[in-house]
């Protein structure tokens, strides 16, 4: 038995999370977050720190230094491993707002194949060409692909297209699909509330992750040495690098980091709002009740 769950990015998972597993000592508390494996990126990933993890283990965070490429693929046996270790009882509780992680562990999600020489191909020619571009004919191809990524997303872009042109597949094709769900490998419940409220939260989180020190901690990630493509390319990191590289003003990039969380929060309730399977609750009080009334089953 496992569990999953889900919401988009600033809806407050994490820490119901955390006073679950301050209720239930056998939840046992599992990262689902594609930029928290990064070691480092701490505030902008909303990584609880020590004090309010007290003894709770947190894991699947950590798992990669910031100049490596970490995949669907790796997560996927990350994931497994940290299961077998697990003792009887427990029950892994998977918390966070990447729809692939999820796939990867509750859909037993089948990964693509990848070919470094075509990659770095196609992300040379996304260089030349802009990520604008390659989007649009991303979308040529495979439009549903298209739609879940974001035209900035330069990694993402590659990594779809790469795919394509190894299998000759859509790349849309490995998910899920929208219509065919298969038995997950657990119960999934996810966390929502009104957008307003939400926008204002994600503001409001903007502004204290700053007065936290996330410059501080963005310039620290720089001096460390280069990153990888999916690392720079992290929501309100890229924005803050820029201001440390002298191409923008904290004043410029704050709306824009704020916009863009805005825009990732509303894909992300778009991805998981398509899955039948997920119990979805905006009384966090009662979606706490329903998640512990599974675990005593």
């Amino acid at each position: 038995m496992r569990i999953g769950l889900v919401g988009a990015t600033g809806v407050g998972k994490t820490g119901l999370a955390l006073e679950l597993a301050r209720a239930e000592p056998r939840l046992a508390l599992f990262s689902c977050d594609s930029m928290a494996v990064y070691r480092g990126m701490d505030l902008g990933t909303a990584k609880p720190d020590s004090e309010e993890l007290g003894a709770i283990a947190y894991r699947l965070v950590d798992l990669a230094d910031p100049g490596q490429e970490f995949s669907v693929a790796d997560y996927q046996r990350a994931a497994g491993a940290a299961e077998t270790v697990l003792e009887a009882g427990q029950v892994p509780l998977y918390v966070g707002g990447t729809g692939l992680y999820f796939s990867a562990v509750f859909d037993r999600l089948a990964i693509p194949p990848s070919d470094p020489k075509v990659r770095e191909g196609i992300a040379n020619e996304l260089e030349a060409v802009g990520a604008t571009e390659m989007h649009r004919r991303l979308a040529e191809v495979d439009p549903l692909a298209a739609s879940r990524i974001e035209p900035g997303n330069a990694r993402r872009i590659v990594r779809a297209l790469e795919v394509i042109a190894i299998t000759g597949r859509r790349f849309s094709s490995f998910g899920p699909g929208l219509a065919a769900y298969r038995e997950p490998g657990g119960r999934l419940f996810g966390l929502q509330m009104e957008f307003e409220l939400l926008d204002a939260r994600i503001e409001a989180r903007v502004s204290e992750l700053l007065g936290r020190g996330w410059l501080a901690e963005c310039e620290r990630l720089l001096a460390a040495g280069p990153l990888s493509r999916t690392a720079a390319q992290a929501i309100g990191y890229h924005e803050l690098f820029s201001v440390l590289r002298g191409e923008a003003t904290l004043d410029q990039v704050v709306p824009v980091i704020v916009s863009r969380t805005r825009r990732f929060a509303r894909r992300q309730r778009s991805w998981f709002r398509r899955d039948p399977r997920i119990a979805w609750h905006e009384d966090p009080a009662e979606l706490g009740a329903a998640l512990l009334q599974v675990v005593g089953e």
